[in-house]
């Protein structure tokens, strides 16, 4: 009579006919790309290639600010990007005086259209030959964006596995649900100056002996209104949602001063 088959044998029976099927495989870190951001790159070691980073944040976040900051790093380091921007709200100027490689840049403009911007995504990234792809959500409102169906993220993650490619979602609040690598959330603290002290101090005073009249006062009330503020100052705070790690999950940074309105 045969005596029982031991788990070794059947192992050895098993690894001789489909190789090393019960072998446990390292799993390779995935690449990264650094942010520019040296307390940022600090917390993540960078954003990953082959794979969905989301940075999600209200206004004023910071959110604008780390996407420049990647951009300049990417396309100054020999990396060709592309920015698929889903509203329109990119600014070439903005972009050169932060240091981006405009010649390195791929600009998609999608008014407005969520759909032509997925569409565009999904043609870049089989396209291949970027390091980095931004979609940038930030102003499509977040129910919009918790609309966006699961597969187009499930599809996206499955083009860039084990590819140079790094893709990088900017919203407003979190979307991709489980298909990002890497989430971080933003937290910004701005510190304003108003305009309205650059106004001719002499639009109240008496002029030609005569009072000013209600009506100057109530134009002049109107254009303080009109007045924008200038950014001086933007703490930033990072916080990372996936992967939650034992240690350290967040950091602060500074924007830097804005001059313009």
């Amino acid at each position: 009579m045969r005596t029982a088959t031991t788990k070794a044998e059947l192992e050895n029976e098993i690894a001789g006919r489909f190789g090393d099927a019960f072998r446990l495989h390292e799993k390779v870190p995935a690449a990264m790309l650094s942010t520019g951001v040296t307390e940022v790159d600090a917390l993540t070691g960078g954003i990953p290639r082959g794979a969905i980073s989301e940075i999600f944040g209200s206004a004023s976040s910071g959110r604008t600010s780390l996407m420049l900051s990647m951009l300049s790093y990417a396309t100054t380091n020999q990396e060709v990007c592309a920015l698929v921007d889903t509203n329109d709200v990119f600014a070439p100027t903005v972009a050169a005086t932060a240091g981006i490689d405009l010649n390195q840049l791929l600009w998609v403009r999608c008014a407005s259209n969520l759909e032509h911007a997925f569409k565009a995504t999904d043609l870049l990234l089989h396209a291949g030959g970027f390091g980095l792809v931004v979609l940038d959500l930030g102003d499509v409102a977040g129910k919009d964006a918790r609309r966006i169906i699961s597969s187009w993220w499930y599809r996206f993650r499955r083009i860039v596995e084990n590819k140079p490619t790094a893709i990088l979602v900017m919203a407003e609040e979190a979307c991709t649900r489980s298909c990002a690598l890497l989430t971080l959330e933003l937290g910004g603290l701005a510190e304003w100056t108003s305009t309205k002290d650059s106004l001719r101090s002499n639009v109240l005073q008496l002029r030609a002996g005569l009072e000013v009249t209600k009506r100057a006062e109530v134009e002049t009330t109107k254009e303080v209104s009109r007045r924008a503020n200038l950014l001086r100052f933007n703490s930033i705070k990072v916080n990372r949602c996936r992967p939650i790690t034992p240690g350290i999950n967040e950091c602060k940074f500074g924007s830097f001063e804005s001059n313009a309105l």
